[in-house]
């Protein structure tokens, strides 16, 4: 069984199709400051300790359908780009790249060592960190752009440290 090649060069562009998709929605979280710090995960870090700015790292794979749909719908909301932007240090880690690699809290890890040392079993999955490079928390699955806004507010007046309750928090917004 040979395949055709008509089915093959039609596979070729649905795959060409696919590629080009991909790298548009690149180009758009860049241009809202959602991408990968350009120097990668290691000067992503480093950037927040020296901003003191807490960083969001972002663990998604490839096939992740609700890491495409946070892309496209969360990070890309206006609000929520511009707190990105501001406020915050993101790094993107594809969390099933065995080539990648990054040092965090002084120990040097692939893609994968980091994901599941930062416990994630879901994508997409975020992780905040202190500029101090301590973990704040870790929130599995997608968020929608309203509730995640509320939780950049939350880690940026560093509510948790007041011992706040999200819950509290939100509660106190509409006060």
């Amino acid at each position: 069984g040979q395949v055709p090649l008509a089915d093959v060069a039609g596979t070729v562009a649905r795959l060409a199709e696919i590629v080009a998709q991909r790298l548009a929605v690149r180009r758009e979280l860049a241009a809202v400051g959602v991408a990968a710090d350009p120097g990668g995960v290691d000067a992503g870090l480093e950037r927040g300790r020296a901003e003191n700015k807490n960083i969001i790292v972002d663990f998604y794979t490839d096939w992740c359908h609700w890491c495409k749909v946070m892309d496209e719908k969360t990070f890309n909301n206006d609000s929520v780009a511009t707190k990105l932007s501001e406020r915050f240090v993101t790094v993107r880690i594809n969390a099933e790249s065995p080539t990648e690699s990054a040092t965090f809290q002084g120990k040097n890890f692939t893609n994968i060592e980091l994901t599941r040392a930062f416990q994630v079993t879901g994508f997409p999955s975020l992780a905040f960190i202190s500029p101090e490079l301590e973990v704040i928390t870790v929130i599995p699955g997608y968020i929608q752009a309203d509730q995640f806004s509320y939780i950049l507010d939350y880690i940026d007046q560093e509510c948790y440290k007041k011992k706040m309750s999200f819950e509290e928090f939100m509660k106190r917004k509409g006060e």
